[in-house]
């Protein structure tokens, strides 16, 4: 008797910018430990996000996010943001991404750090974007490479996190590298 594979599709993805409505899974992200996985830096301000949601709606010209969307109804699962970096005048942007647990391991990450790149190449004059990463964190590290990005090396103690120094992965996709498919 054969078997029915069922096929896998990955949920729709887009990013929008922030509504006040999102507010409320920011503040999760600030005080439910463990909700943010490894990046978990202890309790935060969790009137934060409304103060800078007031100030420019998380769209600043020096660092801003936009929200994950996935799903037949397109819910709220996370989000991305970016910030300005460089040396010198030379000024890239470095990103990251939050989803709540119940929406990882479904390819939304790897799609939205690439939709994310696509708007920061269309709309900046950035040449590079780049990513860091936990050496443990496998998941985020296949994600990154699916949206184009290459392992550049190893930040040594780049990261104080559960009561001691860690080393972080980076990882950087320039302007000219193919985007992924």
């Amino acid at each position: 008797m054969r078997q029915e594979q069922e096929e896998t599709v990955a949920p729709s993805v887009r990013l929008r910018p922030v509504r006040e409505a999102d507010l409320a899974m920011f503040r999760r992200f600030l005080t439910e430990p463990g909700l943010i996985g490894l990046d978990w830096t202890g309790f935060r301000d969790a009137q934060e996000p409304a103060r800078r949601f007031a100030a420019d709606g998380y769209l600043g010209a020096e660092n801003s996010r936009l929200i994950v969307e996935a799903g037949p109804e397109q819910d709220a699962v996370g989000f991305v943001g970016w910030h300005a970096t460089g040396y010198g005048v030379a000024k890239f942007w470095e990103i990251g991404i939050a989803l709540l647990p119940e929406w990882r391991g479904q390819g939304i990450g790897w799609r939205a750090q690439a939709m994310l790149c696509d708007y920061l190449f269309t709309h900046t004059p950035a040449e590079r974007i780049q990513a860091g990463t936990h050496p443990e964190n496998a998941a985020e590290q296949r994600s990154l490479e699916k949206a184009g990005f290459r392992l550049e090396g190893v930040m040594r103690s780049v990261e104080f996190r559960a009561g001691r120094w860690r080393d972080g992965w980076l990882y950087s996709r320039l302007r000219s590298d193919p985007a992924p498919e």
